[in-house]
């Protein structure tokens, strides 16, 4: 008689589906999220190896982090439960692969058994952890919660925007939005090829969360009495974990699909008992896991030697206001665009290769799409590592109890390409839209004739740069087509100490 828990696949369905919704609910709701600015991060928060990875680089646990023990902990004695039940991009490929997966039965037999490829995570896990132990974040790569943001973020909701299903309050442009959609379309597009080929092959936190379920007194137990061996187990199993064998617990996503299957009743999740089968551990080459190792162990010192935002002050890289100084902001930063989606004017894009191959993928203000509202300190409310801090309005502006603004950088005029300046045609909306008090802009009138001998009276813009915070929005409003004749710069910002307007005189 089969013996089995009633209901335990749907209730897993039910779960993983909760938890797509809510993270989509809190991701669409644009609105919402500005008003109340702490839902964004909630998943972000509950991710263990962005806890992790942000330990070893800054030996910090920021306060957030700490939802992700209601991970670790039941991971530790249930197994690994997360890939299934809660995280969102595993039930978004387990629905893919339902539609893209269409082989016969027999094919499911074989494409849901262990293959040595599975160890390839391990692999990618040791680079992450060793590169942040060394001071270096890009775990954020591939962290499936962090790649799913980023990507419906910067690449999905801007093309439901521009299908009239508008989620942002206005329509929406990101640098490098087509490559981040290529590779979100790529992953999901293996599911064709093998189910859950991320999860199983590729995801770095579920190689973390399998090496955790090692130590998992309870799993999947099977009754080599009652196993007729018909292999029925790996028709839906989600981890290719080999149900019908010597199970692997470190593979194994505790979907439970292979217990409702079972025709024979001789699965069951629980203790073992003695005619239980048995368990194999982390199938890992240590040799080959020492080659990643040693791999790691130069690949970040390359890339700190390479011109990069963290080993040079680059004028372009303009962070949004809070952000720590560059070098603890690049071991904070884990690329998941959670600033970029709150960003009320479309201001914060994600970098390319300007700030090097470490900064790929990080926070830029780039004013010419947008620029910093004034009042507007949403990005550090949700930002889930305290990359950028939490601030108050007041200490952005400058008011009191605080003496300064956060700037950001300094604006510059371009003289050449200035209407007043090099064209003689009146124009006073920079100084018209700054923001600050008083303004950082400010003009002279001059009265000059024209090349056609008519006197023309101008209001001549100048910058008095200890006024200006280094918003954009002077750059972003200019008339001026194409570059804007006055633009910002990263020099002058408040969170560096290099960064300054004037050199150094020499020795």
């Amino acid at each position: 008689m089969k013996r089995t828990i009633p209901g335990l696949r749907t209730l897993r369905r039910l779960y993983a589906t909760f938890f797509l919704l809510l993270f989509l609910l809190l991701l669409f709701a644009g609105d919402f999220s500005r008003m109340q600015g702490y839902d964004i991060p909630l998943f972000l928060e509950l991710d263990p190896l962005v806890a992790f990875s942000g330990f070893l680089t800054s030996v910090t646990v920021y306060k957030g982090m700490i939802l992700s023990l209601a991970v670790v902990i039941p991971t530790l004695f249930l197994g690994r439960f997360f890939c299934s039940w809660v995280c969102p991009l595993g039930s978004l490929h387990h629905v893919t692969g339902l539609g893209l997966f269409t082989h016969r039965p027999s094919a499911s037999h074989a494409a849901n058994s262990y293959k040595p490829m599975f160890r390839w995570k391990y692999h990618l896990l040791t680079f992450f952890l060793i590169v942040s132990l060394l001071g270096g974040m890009q775990a954020g790569l591939l962290d499936p919660i962090a790649l799913l943001f980023r990507s419906l973020t910067v690449a999905v909701l801007p093309m439901l925007d521009g299908l009239g299903l508008s989620v942002y309050p206005r329509t929406p442009v990101f640098q490098g939005g087509l490559l981040i959609a290529t590779l979100f379309l790529l992953i999901l597009a293996a599911n064709r090829f093998m189910p859950r080929f991320w999860c199983r092959v590729l995801c770095p936190l579920g190689a973390l969360l399998g090496i955790l379920s090692r130590f998992a007194p309870l799993g999947i137990q099977r009754d080599v009495d009652l196993c007729s061996h018909c292999n029925r187990c790996l028709h839906h199993c989600q981890g290719g974990c080999d149900p019908h064998a010597a199970w692997r617990k470190s593979e194994c996503h505790l979907c439970m699909n292979c217990i409702a299957d079972c025709p024979e009743g001789a699965l069951r999740y629980g203790l073992p008992k003695s005619r239980s089968s048995i368990h194999l551990p982390l199938d890992l080459n240590r040799r080959r896991l020492l080659e990643t190792a040693a791999a790691s162990l130069v690949m970040l010192p390359f890339m700190r030697r390479s011109l990069s935002s963290v080993t040079t002050d680059l004028p372009t890289i303009i962070r949004p206001p809070g952000s720590l100084a560059e070098e603890d902001f690049a071991k904070r930063c884990i690329k998941c665009a959670a600033c970029m989606r709150i960003c009320p004017t479309n201001a914060l894009q994600p970098t390319l290769l300007e700030g090097g191959w470490e900064g790929i993928w990080t926070p830029i203000l780039i004013p010419r799409v947008g620029y910093c509202e004034h009042h507007c300190v949403l990005c550090g409310r949700v930002c889930p590592t305290g990359a950028i801090r939490a601030i108050a309005v007041n200490e952005k502006i400058g008011q009191k109890p605080f003496d300064t603004p956060i700037r950001l950088g300094t604006a510059f005029f371009d003289r050449g390409r200035c209407l007043p300046w090099a064209m003689d045609i009146p124009c006073i909306v920079c100084e018209e839209v700054c923001p600050t008090s008083p303004k950082a802009i400010w003009y002279r009138l001059i009265t000059i004739s024209n090349r056609d001998g008519v006197s023309v009276t101008l209001k001549q813009p100048y910058l008095k740069p200890d006024l200006c915070i280094g918003c954009g929005i002077c750059e972003n409003k200019c008339p001026v087509g194409g570059e804007a004749a006055i633009r910002v710069s990263s020099i002058g910002e408040s969170r560096s100490t290099t960064n300054r307007m004037l050199l150094k005189a020499s020795p």
